[in-house]
């Protein structure tokens, strides 16, 4: 990873955009789908809304799949950066949903986008930092004068898992353990983010690097697939903060001025998780844009996601901080000077 001292300095954002799943799912219609199953184990409704903080998320249509969504941001993302597909020498698809475990997302994606047979194109997974890491890489390339420009995807659906949790939380042998387990899993959301990066140009935001940290003894803290996810959501909060923290004093004194920054693009996870990290890096929450609340946990398109719906109101010379903590547990933050 690069430090304070020692930056990537050819390599640049040219753009990022994100795509909405179209359809709403409220956290009042999840609640009443489970009505029963709260009954029968005395958990109270509302959690989803008053504790988590999420007020909808979204899911996909039903015949759309993960590597369409992502492929759909990605031809946004080129169009937003002004090149043609042809000019795409790598691409690197983030994405935790996955149909299937061959060939790669990014095989789908590269066919659907109709970039060059010169684009070399791979999965890179890791949790909901996927898309952080593939920066550092997509960095590396550009500045090593191995890519001309990088096209990084994520395209993420929590329709599948969603229903088959809610239909397994129905059954009459359900309890307050199975629910409390589950929970994380109906905080999750649909959508889809992507990423240009290149060289210096006019207009492009230069993309400095940053740093990571791993805690990988709580590694099975949140497992999950396309079917069951379970979460130990209290100690994956609690230890996710304390390695964010260990983390950031850590950048700090490795010369990242990360305490004085415009813009801190975290992870969206929840209202709780997000007060308590701004708390503890003692950071100002009005300088952290939110999109949990109306869209859910967008897994590792989350970060990108977010910061594509406030590119436009960023100034030049902004500087912005992408931060988050994934199932691992690793957390990275990265900055870039807009």
């Amino acid at each position: 990873m690069a430090t304070a001292n020692d930056p990537y300095v050819n390599t640049f954002v040219w753009s990022v955009a994100a795509a909405e799943a179209p359809e709403r799912v409220t956290s009042a219609w999840i609640d009443d789908q489970l009505t029963d199953a709260y009954a029968a184990t005395g958990v109270r409704a509302g959690l989803l809304e008053e504790v988590a903080g999420i007020v909808e998320r979204r899911w996909w249509p039903a015949d759309v799949t993960f590597e369409a969504a992502a492929a759909l941001a990605g031809a946004e993302a080129i169009t937003r950066a002004g090149i043609d597909p042809d000019d795409v020498d790598m691409l690197i698809s983030t994405s935790v949903s996955k149909h299937h475990l061959e060939p790669s997302v990014a095989c789908a994606v590269h066919h659907r986008l109709g970039l060059a047979p010169s684009c070399i194109n791979f999965d890179l997974g890791n949790a909901c930092l996927g898309f952080i890491n593939a920066m550092h890489v997509a960095a590396q390339a550009i500045d090593a004068g191995r890519a001309r420009n990088v096209l990084i995807v994520d395209g993420e659906g929590s329709r599948q898992i969603q229903e088959v949790t809610i239909a397994r939380l129905q059954q009459p042998t359900v309890t307050a353990g199975d629910v409390f387990d589950e929970f994380a899993t109906l905080t999750l959301g649909s959508g889809a983010a992507a990423m240009v990066m290149g060289g210096p140009r006019d207009g492009a935001h230069r993309f400095l690097g940053g740093t990571s940290m791993a805690a990988t003894e709580h590694h099975g803290l949140c497992v999950g697939d396309l079917t069951y996810m379970r979460t130990d959501t209290a100690a994956l909060l609690a230890s996710g903060l304390s390695l964010a923290q260990d983390a950031y004093k850590a950048a700090l004194a490795e010369g990242w001025a990360w305490d004085s920054c415009d813009r801190y693009v975290m992870h969206q996870v929840s209202s709780v998780h997000t007060a308590k990290l701004c708390e503890l890096l003692d950071i100002d929450t009005a300088l952290v844009p939110l999109t949990f609340p109306m869209f859910g946990n967008l897994g590792p398109a989350a970060v990108p996601f977010t910061l594509a719906t406030i590119a436009d109101e960023i100034a030049p010379g902004e500087r912005v901080v992408l931060m988050g903590i994934g199932s691992g547990l690793n957390t990275a933050a990265t900055e870039i000077i807009w």
